[in-house]
C-alpha cells in the first residue's frame, strides 16, 4: 500500500477503493464449516464425504450441493458484510490520518480490561481524534465546535463536555443485529470513553440500524451518524466527512461504484455457485 498519499489527488482515491476492494475479495475463500471448528471450512467434496457418511443425513439427501450452496450462501452474506465493515474501519482510518495529518497511533483507542477471572483483554474502537494532536489551527476550531455541539445534542452536562479532549469512533456499514453482548461491550466502550475524555461516535456508512439498537444507544449518549446524504454534520456521516473532515466521502464511494459493484457481483457468484 502506498504512503504518504497526497490528500484529493488521483492516488488517494485508488489507495481507498484498494482497501475495500481487498476487504471484499476475502470473501471469495468463504467455505461453510456445518457446526465444526474446522479451520477454512469445508469444499463441496468434502462436505459430501461428511454428510455422505452419516447415515440419517444420507437417507434425508442432505448431502446436496443444493444444501451446500444454500449454506455457502448463507454465511458467505455474512461475511460480505463483515467484510465491508472492515474495509470501512481502514477506510475511515486513513482519511483521519490523511485529512487531519494524524499518526496512525494518534488516529487509534484502545483500552485495557480487567475480566473477572483476572485476565486482562485489550479492547478497542475504530478511529479517534484528539483534539491536541490535530496540528492544523483551522482544522482544530472545526472539530472543536463540532465536539462542543455534539455533546450538547447528545445532552452531556456541561461540566462532563468542558472536559472533553477528543472523539472515539465505532464505524460500521450498518447495525441490524440483536447481539446483546455486542451492544453491552459498546456500552462498555462508551463509559470508559466518556471517563478518558472522549465523546463515542457510532459511525455509520448506510443507514441501516435498528430503531431499538440506536434508541438504547443514544440513551447511553452515544453520538449517531447515519448514512444519509441529507442532513447536518450531527446526523450525516456524509456531511460530517465533508464538512468536519474536509473529505467528500459520498463523492469517493460515487466515484468508484463501478468498482466495488463488480467485485460484489463477482463475490456473489462464486458464494452462490457450488
Amino acid at each position: 500500500m502506498k504512503a504518504n498519499i497526497p490528500a484529493g489527488s488521483v492516488d488517494e482515491d485508488e489507495t481507498y477503493s484498494t482497501i475495500l476492494l481487498e476487504a471484499i475479495r476475502v470473501c471469495r475463500q468463504y467455505k461453510p464449516r456445518f457446526g465444526s471448528q474446522r479451520k477454512g471450512g469445508f469444499t463441496l467434496e468434502e462436505f459430501r464425504t461428511l454428510y455422505g457418511n452419516d447415515p440419517f443425513y444420507s437417507w434425508m439427501g442432505l448431502d446436496s450441493p443444493l444444501l451446500y450452496s444454500a449454506h455457502r450462501a448463507a454465511g458467505g452474506m455474512t461475511s460480505v458484510y463483515r467484510q465491508i465493515g472492515i474495509g470501512c474501519q481502514e477506510l475511515f482510518l486513513r482519511i483521519l490520518t490523511s485529512h487531519l495529518k494524524l499518526t496512525r497511533e494518534e488516529a487509534s483507542w484502545s483500552y485495557e480490561h480487567q475480566n473477572r477471572d483476572g485476565t486482562v483483554r485489550r479492547l478497542s474502537l475504530d478511529g479517534r481524534i484528539p483534539l491536541d494532536s490535530v496540528r492544523d489551527s483551522g482544522k482544530c476550531r472545526i472539530v472543536r465546535k463540532w465536539l462542543s455541539e455534539s455533546g450538547e445534542r447528545v445532552g452531556i452536562e456541561q461540566s462532563v463536555l468542558s472536559a472533553l479532549k477528543g472523539v472515539v469512533f465505532e464505524v460500521r456499514q450498518g447495525y441490524k443485529s440483536k447481539d446483546s453482548k455486542r451492544q453491552n461491550a459498546d456500552i462498555a466502550n462508551a463509559a470508559t470513553a466518556y471517563s478518558q475524555g472522549y465523546l463515542p461516535v457510532a459511525l455509520l456508512l448506510s443507514n441501516q440500524i435498528d430503531a431499538d439498537i440506536a434508541a438504547r444507544y443514544e440513551l447511553q449518549k452515544w453520538l449517531i451518524l447515519r448514512g444519509s446524504l441529507d442532513g447536518t454534520p450531527f446526523f450525516s456521516t456524509y456531511a460530517f466527512s465533508k464538512d468536519i473532515l474536509g473529505y467528500d466521502l459520498a463523492g469517493f464511494f460515487r466515484r468508484n461504484s463501478a468498482k466495488f459493484k463488480a467485485e460484489v457481483e463477482e463475490v456473489l457468484d462464486v458464494l452462490l455457485t457450488a
